[in-house]
């Protein structure tokens, strides 16, 4: 996929997990096209995207249409990838290696530099590097696989949540602990640290329900 079409494909994602884009609208490559100031191309190969991801639904001879996703259907969602990270994060303490401990460093220290700017695009970039250098030290390529499939599923509701007072701070915090934990080896911190991480709790999962409007709660 060409990088105008990645970018693309992220700015719908957010327009539907914000609600400017309604569940069940048709996102008509003409009127994208427009928008973006781009040709055909990138727009289908962004639909493909958003369609592989589960935003969207291509419908044939009628074109591609936003997916209307329940409340019940996110939480399970996390639920799921709450276990592939604490899986992926427990076998990467009994597993990782010193390059990959230094890699997992520098993307840490990515997250703050981003964090400490208050920039949440780039704190979104360095988060998904993060989390993805954490399935690699699992070990395991097709957990890897799995994990990398829902978190791109996730990444844009987690990126809205980052836009939430003090939620980016929190985040890297949460990192640190993690990091932490997988270091020492200790299997029940990495399971606790990382769980508590993915899972959206308290007032922050308030918030993003609320972002996302009436309709992702109706079919609760």
């Amino acid at each position: 996929m060409t990088r105008s079409a990645d970018a693309i494909a992220d700015a719908l994602e957010n327009d539907i997990v914000a609600g400017e884009i309604a569940p069940g609208s048709r996102l008509d490559e003409t009127v994208l096209s427009a928008r973006f100031g781009v040709s055909r191309t990138p727009i289908r190969e962004a639909l493909q995207r958003l369609a592989a991801s589960g935003f969207a639904e291509q419908r044939p001879r009628r074109g591609t249409f936003v997916r209307k996703v329940s409340l019940r259907e996110m939480v399970e969602m996390f639920e799921v990838m709450a276990e592939l990270e604490a899986l992926s994060a427990r076998l990467a303490a009994r597993r990782l290696s010193t390059q990959q401990a230094e890699e997992l460093d520098a993307a840490l220290e990515s997250c703050a530099d981003a964090a400490a700017t208050g920039d949440t695009d780039a704190y979104y970039r360095a988060n998904e590097v993060f989390h993805q250098l954490i399935y690699q030290a699992s070990g395991n390529r097709f957990l890897a696989a799995q994990a990398r499939a829902l978190q791109s599923r996730l990444q844009p509701y987690r990126r809205l949540q980052l836009r939430a007072g003090g939620r980016m701070h929190q985040s890297l915090a949460e990192h640190r602990a993690m990091v932490a934990a997988i270091k020492s080896g200790d299997s029940a911190a990495v399971d606790a640290e990382v769980k508590a991480h993915i899972m959206i709790q308290g007032e922050k999962f308030t918030d993003l329900m609320a972002r996302l409007g009436d309709e992702a709660l109706s079919e609760v």
